[in-house]
């Protein structure tokens, strides 16, 4: 009995033992993976989970991101692209949207208010605003982190140029077609009319002529006019802008015996008021074009009002399409055939054609210091703007959603003709899209109407006209430069609209200078010398 109880607790000592082994082995085991992941070492269990190399159980990043909307209806928080964005990017966005034709100033009351989201939308990097926010630290400076990201390791030297405040860069650029303006215009109108693509000033104006007064849309009514334009922005896609070059006007500045002379004060300049004010008279652009919001301006074309826009030519394709799915519910489309055309511009007296260049870039998204507050959150930020410029989510944020929002055929996308699901769920969330180092998304089928806008994009390269101030930066116009654009702005609206004759409007041009014009002259020049140029 006692050997039998030896035995047995013998037997339970080496049970105890074993035990502990085992569990000292396991405890040991689990410490072990512990260190390994602690020194950099992959977890097969965290990588079978990860969504875009991001891995399972992560915390979403959280962004708001503030971006312009040219439309009524949009893409809403959670909305299938936005949420297949966040799935793909482990992040967790809210949108704040902003009317186009009001950004600008929903852009400053945020400055002010400093309630800033995570990535902002700057429409005009040397706006007074943005420039002495940067200066003042608002804004992260992103060049020196760009080379650690591998696509905006591509971005161009040239735009980071131009869109660099003091030789630095306070956001990420989205990278545009330098050649992108021109005219875009009803070829089903001008071929019911009989009408030649325009070559000359004269022949766009008899094409404006002829849309109002012919009954281009052949319903036997006098509803139609010629170009519809919009909220005048005095930055960009006016349609003056663009124009005003066609009559020997400088962009933005010109060089006098090596002196630098802003635009207002050539005689082409005014030409091109003048010339403006004559189809406001005579009725060929629309009455309300100083308050149309610019969410409204392709309307009238896709609904046979008007017939052309002034902007970037790549618009052609977009209302071509817009025409096509309207008629397709009508039961009248020819899918065939192409209801737009665009031209690069139309030469002006001295014979040449002159077009309006971008700056290789439209706008930025730049990140504030408020919210993005530590260098590890900024360098988050950057890889979310990096993935971006992949083709896949190029494709998504352009496009939607494959079998949803459109289809692959023969490699190409063919788009849903549901404007409203494509409204309330894809466009406007390419504004997001930085295109650095390019435009990889897959391509809707190359028409020969799209073949022709890259024709046209390329061919304008030839015939920009380039600010040659582009990249200085002025203290003056930092300082004063929204009431200077204010009173040039102002100053033509009512000259166009006749509240205001060729006297007064010189008369305004001389408030100009008065009022901190002269002072930006003297600098500009000073800085323009000593740019070396």
């Amino acid at each position: 009995m006692k050997r039998s109880e030896g035995s047995r607790s013998a037997k339970k000592g080496l049970f105890m033992l074993l035990a502990m082994i085992m569990l000292l082995s396991v405890l040991s085991g689990c410490g072990g993976n512990g260190e390994n992941a602690g020194a950099g070492q992959k977890d097969p269990a965290a990588d079978s989970g990860k969504t875009d190399g991001t891995a399972k159980g992560e915390k979403p990043l959280e962004l708001t991101l503030m971006l312009p909307i040219f439309k009524t209806n949009y893409p809403k928080d959670g909305s299938p692209v936005a949420a297949k964005l966040e799935e793909l990017t482990n992040t967790k966005i809210h949108f704040e949207w902003v009317p186009n034709a009001s950004y600008a100033d929903k852009f400053n009351i945020t400055l002010a208010s400093g309630k800033l989201p995570d990535i902002m939308y700057v429409g005009d990097v040397k706006a007074s605003s943005f420039v002495n926010a940067a200066r003042s630290g608002a804004f992260w400076e992103v060049g020196p982190y760009l080379k650690d990201y591998q696509n905006l390791s591509g971005a161009k030297e040239v735009i980071l140029n131009n869109s660099a405040i003091d030789g630095k860069n306070y956001g990420i650029y989205r990278g545009r077609a330098l050649g992108r303006n021109g005219v875009v215009f009803r070829k089903d109108w001008m071929e019911k009319l009989g009408l030649e693509n325009p070559k000359t000033v004269d022949d766009f104006y008899s094409m404006l002529q002829a849309f109002k007064e012919q009954d281009p849309d052949g319903n036997g009514q006098a509803d139609t006019y010629g170009m519809v334009l919009v909220k005048w922005t005095g930055q960009w896609a006016s349609g003056f802008d663009t124009m005003k070059l066609w009559f020997g006007s400088p962009n933005k500045w010109g060089v006098q015996e090596g002196k630098l002379v802003p635009e207002h004060e050539y005689p082409g300049y005014l030409e091109a008021l003048k010339f403006m004010k004559k189809l406001y008279d005579e009725q060929l652009i629309n009455a309300d074009f100083a308050v149309m919001d610019s969410s409204k301006w392709n309307d009238p074309v896709v609904n046979n009002k008007a017939g052309v826009i002034v902007d970037v030519v790549d618009n052609a394709a977009r209302l071509d399409d817009k025409i096509h799915a309207a008629l397709q519910k009508e039961g009248k489309d020819e899918p065939e055939r192409h209801y737009m055309d665009v031209i690069g511009g139309v030469s002006g007296a001295d014979g040449a054609l002159h077009t309006l260049p971008t700056s290789g870039f439209s706008g930025m998204l730049a990140i504030p210091k408020s919210s993005v507050k530590t260098e590890e959150e900024l360098k988050q930020v950057l890889a979310f703007l990096d993935r971006l410029n992949d083709e896949d989510l190029q494709t998504m944020l352009n496009y939607g959603i494959e079998g949803v929002h459109y289809k692959l055929v023969d490699g190409y996308i063919e788009r849903s003709s549901d404007t409203v699901l494509l409204e309330s769920e894809v466009e406007g969330l390419n504004q997001m899209l930085p295109f650095i180092p390019e435009d990889k998304a897959k391509q809707v089928k190359q028409t020969p109407l799209r073949l022709k806008q890259t024709e046209v994009q390329k061919t304008n390269e030839a015939t920009i006209v380039t600010n040659p101030a582009e990249a200085l930066i002025s203290a003056v116009y930092t300082q004063k430069g929204s009431q200077l654009d204010n009173v040039i702005n102002d100053a033509r609206i009512k000259f166009i609209v006749g509240q205001m004759d060729e006297a007064g409007l010189k008369s305004a041009f001389e408030v100009w200078r008065k009022t901190g014009g002269d002072e930006l002259v003297k600098e500009m020049n000073e800085l323009y010398a000593s740019a070396g140029k």
